[in-house]
């Protein structure tokens, strides 16, 4: 299926509020960290997981936005077990590629650089299952995550103690700051993070797209 989105939809207005809302958590999360709000809500632990402000939920939520938008704008979508399929496909390869580069406790040569390169597969994926609706979410993904690449320069450079800085258990202590940098803020925010972002965005849009289709053809039809 041809895509004619670009004629239609400006990408850049698509994701401009988006963004701005994503930027927007991104300072919050850094604010209620360097103040010491809860940590439920702003974990200032490596990694940051189970926080419950942070812009990685969003992902889901505007995975959901751009399709119904792009549907909106005249973009004919493809099947959405199609959407889904691809975007499936795009998390088991991503995943795999987690655990054999970064999981997996066996060494051998080239470990780390395979497993990045079937991170980068997975980033696209989803292009195969709708495309317009990827390229969305790549560049929300980028306009997302640069910002988080700089922020963690200033944070580590500073060691303000939150989890934009934070060294993970186990890893090195004796590296040198532009290692660590590149290993802990530049590969996962501008690989890892887009793969998922591309992934999830792309399998929320597609189960938005189900449910759309669903329930238009059980709308009741005009006499």
């Amino acid at each position: 299926m041809a895509d004619t989105s670009q004629s239609r939809i400006s990408i850049a207005k698509l994701i401009f509020i988006p963004s701005v809302i994503t930027l927007a958590v991104t300072v919050l999360r850094l604010v209620g960290e360097l103040q010491h709000w809860p940590k439920r809500l702003f974990n200032p632990e490596a990694g940051g997981g189970g926080s419950i402000i942070g812009i990685t939920w969003l992902v889901l939520i505007f995975g959901v936005y751009f399709a119904l938008k792009l549907t909106a704008g005249d973009e004919t979508p493809p099947n959405a077990g199609r959407v889904i399929g691809y975007a499936l496909l795009g998390l088991l390869i991503t995943a795999a590629g987690l655990f054999l580069g970064f999981g997996m406790k066996a060494a051998f040569p080239g470990k780390i650089l395979i497993g990045l390169v079937l991170i980068a597969v997975g980033i696209f994926v989803p292009f195969l299952g709708w495309k317009a609706l990827a390229k969305v979410l790549l560049a929300y993904a980028y306009a997302a995550r640069i910002p988080v690449v700089i922020l963690m320069y200033f944070a580590m450079r500073g060691n303000w103690h939150t989890h934009y800085d934070a060294i993970p258990p186990g890893f090195p202590e004796n590296l040198d700051f532009w290692t660590k940098y590149i290993q802990l803020a530049v590969v996962p925010q501008l690989l890892m993070w887009i793969a998922f972002t591309t992934v999830m965005g792309s399998l929320f849009g597609g189960f938005a797209l189900a449910v759309m289709r669903r329930n238009k053809e059980q709308a009741p039809q005009p006499a």
